[in-house]
């Protein structure tokens, strides 16, 4: 065992250079202030933090999916931007194709990161998942995911400030590229109720297009001159005060195209579709939150708007209760009120077979801005079918058939349905001869049984009125007599000339 004063001299020589190593480093410290640059010596530090693992020193921006019922742009955008980062550290990626994508999605997986710099900015990416619990009403679990960015404190100005909007730029390019037109339906099959969305989505693999689309040329040429100016406009609408959207009122018998041209406007714009169903909301409150939480660049479509659901006019009593609480009102709220402005650069159409059913409060300008009326096909619309079905733009036949059309209210699904029953132009136009003949000799025989018909009921009417007026003066004779029997003779007179005072 060392002696005590061993101990004691070891202890001492301890103490003194450790009290020189501090005054050495007071020293160096001082020295280095003032020879060294304050952003190298914050370097220096933030490298010393890394090293040695302290938090205090990060900063981690979390960025949920959804906001509420909307999703998250920054979510969506970041998402479509890592796709470009993803590095060979990254051990599991979440790999998709949908129908006709010639091009794979691949998206980081749950719990992996990637790391990029930024000019000179070191940033990690992560995404994270959350399972919630199961819902009272059964059904799959919903998954809350978010990513998070982490990156050091000192850095979180230049983030927010130059990174962020830089990830939603390249996105919206990457996006440009690579559009896909989606068809958004209600109820999201992945997400449930919390935190997934309340739409589902499927590409809109729908091939209509202005080219193929049987409708009268003029009436093409100006839609599509109408939907180019409005795409164009983001200023005009905001210079005069008004919200950047437009509306479509789609209205003609069945079978005149008119989901054909809904389709046709979502491939021309590159707009996604939200197909809204009425019937399947019971108040204006369900319906607001929809609408909200669509996208811009879209079409909102409202089929069969006069026979979807029943509408509460807005002049009924509130006392008024019905099954439903969805009115008119709340409907034209969001076309031309105060939740209209909740986006930009969106399309209403409405669809209707009964124009004249409709409110007129909903048909007015700012709400239908323009009224497309698909009527029967024209022989412009017979020629672009032809084309289409048969790959042919002339045959002898061709003006018979034009002939027979301006004589007869026959729509292009009927005439697709001719075209669409032998592949050989000659027996399809053949085909499509005596189709024509026998809707115009059927048309014929209807409307001369309906003539006879007429005149039919008009006789039983005639004969029925005269039965009428003969039991009336038959009446009036017998009451003639009898008052006749009772009034003296000074106060006779004609009973025809009279017949309304004894009525």
């Amino acid at each position: 065992m060392p002696s005590t004063s061993s101990v004691l001299s070891a202890y001492s020589t301890f103490v003194a250079s450790a009290m020189l190593v501090k005054t050495m480093l007071h020293e160096v410290q001082t020295m280095a202030k003032q020879l060294v640059p304050q952003q190298l010596q914050d370097k220096i530090l933030s490298g010393i933090g890394r090293l040695l693992g302290d938090p205090s020193s990060q900063m981690t921006l979390v960025i949920d999916e959804f906001n509420g019922y909307t999703m998250n742009q920054i979510f969506e955008a970041s998402q479509i931007y890592l796709q470009t980062k993803i590095s060979p550290e990254v051990s599991r990626l979440r790999v998709s194709r949908s129908p006709r994508e010639k091009n794979l999605l691949v998206t980081i997986y749950k719990g992996e990161k990637v790391i990029e710099v930024f000019e000179g900015i070191q940033l990690k990416w992560e995404l994270v998942s959350i399972t919630e619990k199961q819902l009272p009403m059964g059904g799959d679990k919903p998954e809350r995911r978010s990513l998070e960015l982490s990156f050091l404190k000192k850095n979180m100005e230049k983030v927010l400030s130059s990174y962020l909007p830089y990830v939603v730029e390249r996105s919206e390019m990457i996006k440009e590229e690579n559009k896909v037109v989606k068809l958004y339906f209600l109820g999201n099959p992945h997400g449930g109720a919390v935190g997934g969305g309340a739409w589902g989505s499927i590409n809109l693999d729908h091939p209509s297009t202005f080219e193929t689309l049987a409708m009268d040329l003029k009436l093409k040429e100006d839609l599509i001159k109408d939907l180019d100016r409005f795409v164009r406009r983001r200023k005009f609408y905001k210079r005069v005060g008004k919200t950047w959207k437009r509306g479509y009122l789609l209205h003609g018998p069945p079978g005149t195209g008119k989901t054909s041209l809904i389709a046709a406007m979502a491939n021309y714009l590159k707009f996604d579709i939200y197909d809204l169903e009425l019937t399947s909301l019971q108040r204006n409150s369900q319906f607001r939150n929809l609408l909200v939480s669509t996208k811009n660049r879209s079409i909102i479509v409202i089929e069969d708007i006069d026979c979807s659901t029943t509408l509460q006019d807005r002049q009924a009593g509130r006392n008024n209760q019905t099954t439903t609480q969805l009115t008119l009102s709340g409907l034209l709220n969001f076309i031309d009120g105060l939740w209209s402005s909740c986006g930009d650069e969106r399309i209403i159409v409405l669809t209707t077979n009964h124009k004249d059913r409709l409110d007129p409060a909903l048909l007015r300008p700012g709400r239908m801005d323009m009224h497309i009326h698909m009527s029967y096909c024209t022989p412009y619309g017979f020629k672009t079918l032809a084309s289409n079905y048969l790959g042919v733009s002339n045959h002898r036949l061709f003006t018979e058939i034009e002939r027979l059309i301006t004589e007869v209210e026959v729509t292009p699904a009927e005439i697709a349905e001719e075209l669409m029953k032998s592949e050989e132009a000659d027996v399809a136009l053949e085909g499509l001869v005596e189709f024509l003949k026998a809707k115009i000799a059927e048309n014929k025989s209807n409307g001369e049984a309906k003539e006879v018909d007429e005149q039919g009921t008009e006789r039983r009417d005639v004969v029925e009125s005269e039965k009428v007026v003969e039991t009336k003066r038959q009446k009036i004779g017998s009451r003639e007599l009898e008052i006749s029997d009772y009034m003296p003779c000074s106060y006779s007179f004609s009973v025809e000339e009279n017949q309304s005072c004894l009525l």
